[in-house]
């Protein structure tokens, strides 16, 4: 039977929702046999952990725990309502698979949302005490790692990964290609060969090759540089009469990566150098893996090392497509810890094409407004943010599909509606009696954005939400108010729907 899940509110404040996730619908309730469920999520976390990159892990499992287990029913308490859609969507499936390998007995999962999770440690897990980040050896001063006596590389980007690339039309094959040294270092795949312009994600798969191969061979010297580093070697080592020490550094690894091949272009000596290291490394199955801007028939270098390009694999990384970007941002904007808007990440992904460092870049400058001026990115900003950068989406609002709305002061129902679409409650929900904490906090939020930029009387914000006395209304904005004191989330929300309205 598949998995089916189901949504029950509830009116208690501490557990605003929950989800059944299994082969059954339930009723949430306070599960019993707490260490038992704790002693199962920590398990649960430990192989999710290996399932996941780092960042992801961190962001979407912090304070999170298992409330209760009883009769195969495992009760998941999630700290916010983003982590419920965010879990529904991508994490769920796994989370219940894993648990029925530790004990077959789990029927489903229960997910609810307990707010009081994010200030109580005593029921939540310290991911970054249980799960430390592996550290390699670092030289003073240098972003430089020793790997062996004599053997030094770059440090690779723990970041990138092969689980966490991106993969569509625009890459598949390099990715697979990657995928597949990964597996066997200096096999058939030997050279691999990937090019395709700036900013495109070669660096991205060259280290997380790199560190694919070394989670699989931890003892395995892997030496990332770049060209214009082998260069500077090449020429200190001749200058110095070092060609020995040299040589031990680049022809006594495991696996040799040089990003940007291109740039040793009219640089005879160092085209010499390189091409004798390249077949010392390939006589004896060592693996090397090059990146250039270009096909190796369309670089400036010497035929016999364009010959040896050609002999392993050659694959492109082009310009991403529609999908493939909006699934790159979408995973940036889980590795920054933000929750932002879908419609904004789609707008993103249709008006920045070219490559993946300008889709970063933009994403980058939405973290900057929500970290720095405590407001959610809009549709609306991230169109004035590209406009200064010079990419202006809304000079063509028919064929982009984004009309800016003129500058006025926004009527009341339009500001219901805005507030009733930020929160996905309804209009008639919030000018009714029920005192739900989904429905209180939109309903308290457009009582003072009424007032505040609309100057309505007490008197006037209660006959709109439904014969209120106006004392219930003074009360609802004095607490709504003392929040965005001490809330600054609740208050980048609000700056995000006063911009909406456009009255910021």
């Amino acid at each position: 039977m598949n998995p089916v899940a189901t949504v029950c509110q509830h009116p208690a404040s501490d557990h605003i929702g929950s989800v059944v996730h299994g082969n059954a619908t339930v009723p949430p309730a306070h599960a019993a046999h707490p260490a038992a469920a704790a002693d199962l999520w920590m398990e649960i976390l430990r192989r999710v952990s290996s399932k996941l990159p780092r960042a992801q892990f961190i962001t979407w499992f912090k304070n999170t725990a298992a409330l209760g287990l009883e009769e195969g029913n495992l009760v998941v308490g999630l700290p916010l309502p983003t982590f419920l859609t965010w879990h529904m969507e991508h994490y769920r499936a796994m989370t219940l698979e894993i648990a029925r390998e530790i004990d077959p007995g789990i029927r489903q999962i229960i997910y609810t949302v307990d707010l009081g999770l994010k200030d109580d440690p005593a029921r939540t897990v310290d991911l970054l005490e249980h799960f430390p980040e592996n550290r390699r050896r670092k030289l003073p001063g240098r972003q430089e790692v020793r790997l062996a006596e004599g053997i030094v590389s770059k440090i690779l980007n723990p970041s990138y990964t092969l689980e966490n690339f991106v993969v569509g039309s625009s890459n598949s094959l390099a990715n697979a290609a990657c995928m597949a040294v990964a597996r066997e270092p200096g096999g058939k795949y030997n050279p691999l060969f990937l090019y395709g312009g700036v900013g495109l994600g070669k660096t991205h798969l060259l280290q997380a090759t790199g560190n694919a191969i070394l989670k699989h061979s931890p003892r395995a010297a892997v030496v990332y540089t770049t060209s214009e580093d082998f260069t500077n070697h090449v020429v200190e080592a001749i200058a110095h009469k070092k060609m020995e020490q040299f040589n031990r550094r680049y022809r006594t690894v495991d696996v040799l990566i040089i990003d940007d091949i291109q740039f040793i272009a009219n640089k005879d000596r160092t085209q010499e150098i390189f091409f004798h290291t390249f077949n010392t490394l390939y006589e004896e199955r060592k693996q090397v893996i090059i990146s250039a801007d270009r096909p190796p028939q369309e670089l400036h270098l010497e035929d016999r090392l364009i010959s040896r390009f050609a002999r392993g694999m050659i694959a492109d990384v082009s310009q991403p497509d529609y999908e493939t970007r909006l699934a790159i941002l979408t995973e940036k904007a889980a590795a920054y810890e933000i929750f932002i808007d879908g419609a904004v990440l789609q707008f993103i992904a249709q008006h920045v094409t070219r490559n993946v460092r300008e889709l970063e870049g933009i994403l980058m400058q939405a973290v900057a407004v929500y970290e720095l001026e405590q407001r959610m990115p809009t549709v609306r900003s991230i169109a004035e943010i590209m406009k200064k950068l010079g990419a202006d989406p809304l000079k063509d609002a028919e064929k982009t599909g984004f009309v800016q709305a003129p500058r006025r002061k926004p009527t009341f129902q339009e500001i219901m509606e805005a507030v009733s679409r930020y929160y996905s409650v309804s209009v008639q929900d919030m000018i009714g009696a029920s005192r739900v904490r989904e429905i209180l906090l939109p309903r308290q939020i457009a009582m003072c954005l009424g007032k505040r930029h609309l100057g309505m009387s007490f008197v006037r914000l209660g006959e709109a939400f439904g014969g209120r006395d106006h004392t219930t209304v003074m009360n609802a904005l004095e607490k709504i108010e003392a929040k965005f004191n001490s809330d600054p989330h609740l208050l980048r929300e609000v700056r995000a729907i006063e911009q909406e309205v456009g009255v910021v």
